[in-house]
C-alpha cells in the first residue's frame, strides 16, 4: 500500500483500509487511536477534522467488531446515570450530537420511549427517587404512571405490574451503522485504518513505537480505546489503575411477527449489577430480550449458554408472556467492559502524550461523539497543536431500518439499476445492488458477518440458510 503526504498534511493511500500484510512505511503519526469500536471510530472521526496524521488500529478484521456489535442498541437519555459524573455529562451531550448526526447520515433511529416497570411494592417505592435522579441529570420529561395507564400503554404486559416511570425520549438505533459511519468519514478525510493489527508492545520516548502483529508504527500521541483490552494496553505504560472484567450479556432476538407485542423499551428497576433484563423493539423490526449480566474471566467468551437462555426466558415470561410463544430468530452474546466503577475511566497523561479511554459502559454508543470531543480537548490541553477544524466530507449510509423504504421498493431506483430489484436475502429483503455497494464501499466487509452488519443479509429468520451460498459467492468474487 503506497502512501503519500498531501499538502494538507494528512496521509492518504491508494486503498482506504489497510487489512493485511506488513504495515506500510509512513512518517510518524501525530495521533494513533487503538480500538475501532464505536468510541475509537468516533475519536478518529473527530480528529479527522484537523490537519493531523492520524491512524486507527484494530486487532480484528472490521470496524465495531467487538463490544460495539453486540449491545442492546439503545440511544439513552442518561436519566439514571450518576449525577455529576463524567458519564452523565457525556451521555447527555452525546445523545443530542448522535441524533443530529444520524439525521444527516441516514442512521435509523426510532423514538419509542421507555417504561421502567415496577413489579413489586419495593420497586414501586423506588420510582420517585429515580424520577428525582433524572431531574438531577437535567432530564425533565420523565413522569410516573399508575398501573392502569401502564396497562393502557402496554396491554401485553404480564400480570402484576404496579406502575412505571416513563422516559419518553429513550430511543432505539442501529448499532452497526453508527461506528461504520464514523470510520467511513474518518477514512475519507485521510485517517489511516489498519485492521488485523494487534498491538503487542509499546515503547515510549520522543515517540511511541507500537509493535503489532503486522509490524511497527510510530506515533507522537496514543489514545487507548481498546475496550475489553484497555487495561492491558494501559499496563504497557506502567499503570495499574483499572482492571476490565468482562461482563457477558446474552440476548434473544425474536421474529418480526413479535413486534406488535411491545411499543416501548420495557426496563426493570436497575440494580448494582446493571440495568437488568429488558424487552425492546429494534430498528430492524425484531424484539430483543436480555441481557444477562455474567462476570466471566475469558475476554473471548461470547458464546451463549443453556442456563443463560433459560434465565432470559423465565424473566421474559413475566414481562411479556406472549413473547415466549413467538419464533426465535437468533441468540447472541456480547461482553461489556466492566471496571467496578460507575463511571467512565477516561484519564489523560499529558507528560506521556497518552490518553486512556477505558470502562466505557453500555452507554458508550450514545456518548461516543461527546467522548470524542472530550478526548480531543484533552489532546489540545496536552500541547498538541490541533489548528482550526474543517468540515468533513459528508457521508450517506444505507438506512437499514425496517421503518424506512427499502431499495427494492423504489421503482425509479430499480428502473435505473435492476440489481436493486433482485433480492438475494428474502428474509430481510436485501438486494444484489445493496450487497454490491457494501462490497465496494470505503471500508468493505471481509466476512459474511461484516456484510450482514452492513446490509442485514443473512440476518433474518433463516439465518442465511437459503441465501448463504449466494452471499458467500458474491464476497469471494469481490475479493478475487
Amino acid at each position: 500500500m503506497n502512501c503519500t503526504i498531501t499538502t494538507a498534511g494528512a496521509l492518504t493511500a491508494d486503498l482506504p483500509g489497510n487489512f493485511a500484510g506488513e504495515l506500510p512505511e509512513t512518517p510518524a503519526y501525530d495521533v494513533t487511536v487503538v480500538g475501532a469500536g464505536v468510541v475509537g471510530a468516533a475519536i478518529a472521526r473527530e480528529l479527522a477534522r484537523y490537519r493531523l496524521r492520524t491512524a486507527l488500529l484494530d486487532a480484528s478484521d472490521d470496524i465495531g467488531n467487538g463490544t460495539s456489535k453486540a449491545n442492546t442498541a439503545i440511544l439513552h437519555t442518561g436519566f439514571d446515570a450518576v449525577p455529576g459524573s463524567l458519564e452523565a455529562r457525556l451521555v447527555r451531550e452525546g445523545r443530542h450530537r448522535l441524533r443530529a448526526y444520524a439525521a444527516e447520515t441516514g442512521i435509523p433511529i426510532e423514538r419509542v420511549g421507555a417504561l421502567l416497570v415496577a413489579w413489586d411494592e419495593e420497586q414501586l417505592a423506588a420510582l420517585p427517587a429515580l424520577l428525582a435522579k433524572a431531574e438531577r441529570n437535567d432530564y425533565h420529561a420523565a413522569r410516573l404512571l399508575d398501573a392502569d395507564e401502564l396497562r393502557a400503554r402496554e396491554p401485553h404486559l404480564g400480570p402484576g405490574a404496579l406502575g412505571a416511570l416513563e422516559i419518553p425520549d429513550e430511543s432505539i438505533i442501529c448499532p452497526w451503522t453508527t461506528p461504520l459511519a464514523y470510520a467511513t468519514q474518518a477514512v475519507r478525510a485521510g485517517v489511516h485504518l489498519h485492521l488485523n493489527c494487534l498491538v503487542q508492545h509499546v515503547d515510549s520516548g520522543d515517540f511511541h513505537t507500537l509493535t503489532t502483529t503486522r509490524g511497527t508504527l510510530r506515533t507522537r500521541h496514543l489514545i487507548n480505546a481498546a475496550g475489553l483490552y484497555a487495561d492491558e494496553l494501559d499496563r504497557e505504560f506502567g499503570h495499574d489503575v483499572f482492571t476490565v472484567t468482562p461482563r457477558r450479556g446474552q440476548l434473544i432476538v425474536f421474529d418480526k411477527l413479535a413486534r406488535d407485542l411491545v411499543s416501548h423499551i420495557l426496563l426493570p428497576v436497575p440494580t448494582a449489577a446493571g440495568k437488568g433484563v429488558l424487552v425492546a423493539p429494534t430498528v430492524f423490526g425484531n424484539v430483543l430480550l436480555g441481557p444477562t449480566a455474567e462476570e466471566v474471566d475469558d475476554k473471548t467468551a461470547t458464546g451463549s449458554t443453556a442456563d443463560g437462555i433459560a434465565v432470559l426466558r423465565e424473566k421474559g415470561r413475566r414481562i411479556l408472556p406472549e413473547l415466549l410463544d413467538e419464533e426465535v430468530t437468533a441468540v447472541y452474546a456480547g461482553l461489556r467492559a466492566a471496571t467496578g466503577k460507575e463511571d467512565y475511566r477516561i484519564q489523560d497523561y499529558p507528560d506521556r502524550r497518552y490518553i486512556a479511554v477505558g470502562g466505557i459502559r453500555s452507554t458508550g454508543l450514545t456518548a461516543s461523539m461527546a467522548i470524542a470531543a472530550h478526548v480531543t480537548e484533552l489532546l489540545r490541553g496536552s500541547g498538541l497543536d490541533l489548528g482550526t477544524p474543517s468540515e468533513l466530507p459528508p457521508v450517506t449510509m444505507p438506512n437499514l431500518g425496517e421503518a424506512s423504504t427499502r431499495p427494492y421498493e423504489k421503482a425509479e431506483l430499480v428502473a435505473e439499476d435492476p440489481a436493486y430489484g433482485t433480492l438475494v436475502c428474502h428474509c430481510e429483503r436485501v438486494s444484489a445492488g445493496e450487497i454490491r455497494d457494501a462490497l465496494s464501499g470505503t471500508i468493505p466487509p471481509r466476512t459474511r458477518d461484516g456484510l450482514r452488519r452492513r446490509t442485514r443479509a443473512g440476518n433474518g429468520r433463516c439465518q442465511g440458510f437459503y441465501c448463504g451460498a449466494a452471499v458467500r459467492a458474491l464476497i469471494e468474487e469481490a475479493q478475487s
